[in-house]
């Protein structure tokens, strides 16, 4: 039977194009990784990234400047939640349609456990941001743009992170054992300096700031830079960003790693620590308004990081499944927030209140 002319064409063309969206953009990087998802995922997360930063930047100028509600901090926790939820379930719909359901089910489970995980590490961010906030003074409706700001470099120095580590595990599978090692002993020092209060002060990071660039005495509104004595110097808040971007480089280098023992997809590391990321804003208002009813959750996370630690250790010779990863995570959070509610000291003024029967 003869060939139907431009058959073999249509048919080329069209295992291309199969081939070309289900290349990653490593590929066209140049780099070796190994990832499930089609390039047409990677441009969909890229433009939910960007929508959510511009919507972000738009509710920020109109809003100006504002002190965030209990209120409205819940309902954005809610919107980035459920926007990470959504888009783990067109993750999964990808999957399934290549590689059938049982694979999606598995790279959803680890997309929702190393979303979880950076959530639960992001706990100890916040609480750093109250302190920084809380020593220079920042009033709480100029924190939100600090915070903004903080979360765009979070984003950018955390991609690079990210395919710059998958590559290297693609490489050196041995280095799953450096990561171990590291998380465990990060996990053994978090326990032994819970409950601490970091020296600001003396600060390293801040003092090298402060020897670097004149800083004014005093906030000058949300500037970043003032006018004093006819010099243009840096205000106080500059520090504040600088300190908060720091800070969250350093718990990168804890969390990044903590996800790779879930999963060495660079698009599920990626994609789960970003939405975790977006959402760290809204999470910082609704937190910083009862830090001190889990002031025993630095403990959890240092179980946590010892936990996954010791994981990615025995990831060669223990095969524990994600499911059960998923398990531990969320049951040593639970533990250790009631626990955290039950010995929460009570404030003066409620103690005050409660004992005056005329109020």
């Amino acid at each position: 039977m003869p060939a139907v002319p431009g058959a073999h064409e249509a048919a080329a063309t069209a295992r291309f194009r199969q081939d070309l969206s289900a290349r990653s953009p490593s590929f066209y990087l140049g780099l070796s990784m190994d990832t499930i998802a089609p390039l047409w995922l990677w441009l969909t997360f890229v433009a939910c990234v960007l929508a959510a930063l511009f919507v972000d930047f738009v509710v920020l100028r109109k809003q100006g400047a504002h002190e965030v509600s209990v209120k409205e901090a819940l309902n954005w926790s809610l919107v980035w939640v459920a926007a990470s939820f959504a888009f783990n379930g067109l993750f999964w719909w990808a999957v399934a349609q290549d590689h059938g359901s049982d694979l999606a089910n598995t790279r959803a489970l680890e997309f929702l456990t190393g979303y979880l995980i950076e959530k639960s590490l992001a706990v100890d961010n916040i609480f750093v941001f109250l302190m920084i906030f809380t020593y220079f003074a920042v009033p709480p409706a100029y924190q939100k743009r600090v915070l903004m700001i903080g979360i765009i470099g979070a984003i950018v120095l955390r991609t690079i992170m990210i395919l710059a580590g998958g590559w290297l595990l693609q490489q050196f599978h041995w280095i799953l054992y450096l990561f171990g090692a590291f998380l465990l002993l990060t996990g053994i020092k978090m326990w032994w300096a819970a409950g601490q209060e970091p020296d600001m002060e003396n600060n390293p990071a801040l003092r090298l700031l402060r020897r670097l660039m004149p800083v004014s005495r005093q906030l000058d509104g949300e500037k970043f830079f003032t006018v004093e004595n006819g010099r243009r110097i840096a205000t106080p808040l500059l520090l504040v960003i600088a300190l908060v971007g720091l800070t969250d480089v350093i718990f990168a280098v804890d969390s990044i790693p903590a996800i790779f023992a879930i999963t060495t997809d660079p698009f599920i590391v990626l994609t789960s620590n970003i939405f975790a990321i977006l959402g760290l804003r809204a999470m910082y208002f609704l937190l910083a308004a009862v830090a001190t009813k889990f002031h025993l959750l630095s403990y959890g996370l240092a179980v946590i990081l010892a936990f996954i630690g010791t994981k990615m250790m025995l990831i060669d010779v223990v095969k524990i499944p994600v499911l059960a990863s998923l398990g531990v995570v969320v049951a040593i959070l639970a533990i250790t927030m009631v626990w955290s509610l039950r010995t929460a000291p009570r404030l003066p003024m409620r103690q005050e209140a409660s004992s005056d029967p005329g109020r």
